[in-house]
């Protein structure tokens, strides 16, 4: 594990000293954040600063009123515990955290630090929450797409590749809500023309075999859905997608932007900078058990037209117009 603490002091002179002393007593507060990705990893800082500005436009200040514990993990089992305990141990007044992954972890370590989520499917199914209303434990946040989702990935891979008949589920078989998800597409698999296969992913060695078997035989497609070992490894993934030429729906724009064919999925920087809103209400006084779940507001449909050509797929003109980014 890789961890870094973002500690600024004020530095510098300061004018008036009424103020040097009412700034002086305010009292420091303590923010940690538990993320998943390698450091440095440019989407993880994007989502970081995100969080970070939205909070400075609430008054929280690095360096005058708050700090922040960054610990970032590989993405395996054992990591996160080990991430998680370290965290809790610091005593922060509030913990952000993206994912079941972590937030599984963070509860066992602790059942008195508020934890705010973004990210988590069926956080009610996980055990994470008592209902969406009122979470009525110490996490509260943003949940993933219901998994109705599932459907639209399906729908979206027979559309941009309509010669595919089969859909490799790349997932994380212990990942909350994965059952759900891979249940919703079984279901509508059939009216598509679609046989659906889980691919069970349980450690990161296992990419390059399991993808590798699905590609043979051919009409082959891939969905892959979000997970910590997906997101620590997408580069990974959008590279065995390319070398075996399986066209692939994946749950977020970062793997599009690397290489990826298309995306599909909640804007997960927005729930960044919606969790910050959060944060702010129990550093103030507010408990997670009382602050209900949110679902997704906004949608991000991203094509790579690049990635396309290069599979000899021509991209439909009504995909194309629905698209919200397309790389050329």
């Amino acid at each position: 594990m890789k961890r870094r603490a973002f500690i600024a002091g004020l530095g510098g002179a300061v004018a008036w000293p009424l103020a040097a002393r009412a700034q002086s007593s305010e009292r420091m507060r303590r923010i940690g954040l538990l993320m998943v990705g390698q450091t440095p990893d440019p989407e993880l800082q994007t989502r970081v600063t995100a969080f970070r500005q939205s909070l400075q436009q609430l008054g929280w200040n690095e360096g005058r009123n708050v700090r922040f514990d960054i610990h970032s993990y590989s993405g395996q089992a054992a990591d996160t515990r080990k991430a998680a305990a370290e965290l809790v141990a610091l005593a922060p007044d509030v913990i952000l955290t993206v994912g079941s992954h972590s937030v599984g972890p963070l509860l066992q370590a602790t059942r008195t630090v508020p934890i705010v989520f973004v990210s988590v499917p069926d956080p009610v199914g996980g055990g994470f929450v008592d209902n969406l209303s009122r979470p009525g434990g110490n996490a509260t946040g943003f949940s993933a797409s219901d998994y109705a989702i599932g459907g639209k990935w399906l729908e979206l891979l027979k559309e941009i590749a309509p010669s595919v008949k089969w859909a490799g589920v790349v997932r994380d078989p212990a990942t909350t809500g994965g059952v759900g998800l891979l249940s919703a597409m079984q279901a509508l698999a059939p009216s598509l023309g679609l046989e659906v296969s889980p691919l069970n992913i349980r450690d990161a060695s296992d990419f390059r075999s399991v993808i590798a078997a699905f590609s043979s035989p051919a009409s082959g497609g891939l969905i892959v859905t979000g997970s910590a070992l997906a997101f620590a490894h997408r580069d990974l993934i959008v590279a065995l997608a390319a070398e075996h030429k399986l066209p692939a729906v994946y749950w977020d724009r970062t793997s599009v932007t690397g290489g990826g064919l298309i995306s599909y999925g909640a804007d997960i920087v927005d729930q960044y900078r919606r969790a910050a809103s959060y944060v702010d209400r129990i550093l103030k006084g507010e408990k997670p058990a009382d602050l209900p779940v949110q679902a997704p507001t906004k949608y991000e449909l991203v094509i790579n037209l690049k990635t396309a050509k290069a599979l000899g797929l021509d991209v439909p003109h009504a995909l194309l117009a629905r698209a919200d980014e397309v790389i050329e």
